[in-house]
């Protein structure tokens, strides 16, 4: 690894790192674009299985918090990880036997959507005392069970944390407030990413020196990036909506690049 590779690797970390803690989340989808194009990874498969192990310890990273303050709702964030990575064990099977082209402007297809997403305000639930337990069990373990498995697939597939459509998907079938949804989702981002990471590895699709310093990077970053986040609160809807053009622009761009390269 070059000089140059090391600072682009750290560099990359840390731009997601910073998004992640100014923006609370959907920075990670922006890693497999940033190791493709910047960091020069070849092969997007490469790209997603390194992108999985740094999604998967920024998770595990932020858990701790959410864990000490007593934000998650265990046996629901459990079932919905546990049926989740069963999706993501097929959904990465599926995606390293998918041309790398094309998975790259599906991914590109992706980071579209999640632009959109971004926009949309979040529901809040109305039940904080929510809990999985015998008489509510009929009713909770479907819906978590069949969210938390579709959720996983596309997570394992393009190598992604899942937290957009994790933190709405926990919400919809329980009702528990925000807070206790973005902590109890990051239980299925670490469990997810792991599952996704140790999929790709075993089939020596991670490139693991950059994955340490895009961690590396990504825990700099999202300490500038909570701090940050103090002082620009009062701007932090534009600071969303910048964020998601961004987002959207880079797929298009993949998306584009992709079209080309299957009409030449």
């Amino acid at each position: 690894m070059t000089a140059a590779q090391i600072f682009l690797s750290l560099g990359s970390g840390g731009l997601v790192g910073l998004s992640l803690g100014v923006i609370g989340g959907g920075g990670s989808i922006l890693a497999v674009p940033l190791m493709v194009y910047v960091i020069g990874m070849s092969s997007p498969h490469m790209a997603i299985g390194t992108s999985a192990v740094a999604v998967a310890a920024s998770a595990l990273i932020n858990l701790f918090s959410h864990a000490r303050d007593r934000n998650i709702k265990w046996p629901c964030a459990s079932v919905f990880a546990l049926t989740g990575m069963a999706g993501a064990t097929l959904g990465a099977e599926i995606g390293k036997a998918v041309d790398g082209a094309k998975l790259l402007a599906g991914f590109g297809a992706l980071m579209i959507v999640i632009a959109a997403l971004m926009l949309r305000p979040r529901r809040c639930g109305q039940n904080p005392d929510v809990r999985l337990d015998r008489s509510s069990a009929l009713r909770l373990l479907p819906v978590l069970a069949g969210t938390g498995f579709g959720v996983g697939v596309l997570s394992g597939f393009f190598g992604i944390g899942g937290g957009f459509l994790i933190v709405p998907g926990l919400v919809s079938a329980t009702s528990m407030p925000l807070l206790n949804a973005i902590g109890s989702s990051l239980v299925s981002v670490a469990a997810f990413g792991a599952t996704t990471a140790v999929s790709y590895a075993i089939s020596g699709l991670v490139d693991w020196p950059v994955a340490i310093l895009f961690i590396l990077g990504g825990a700099g970053g999202g300490f500038f990036g909570a701090r940050l986040a103090r002082r620009l609160a009062l701007h932090r809807h534009a600071l969303t909506l910048v964020f998601s053009g961004v987002v959207a622009v880079v797929g298009l761009y993949i998306v584009s690049r992709g079209i080309l390269s299957f009409v030449h």
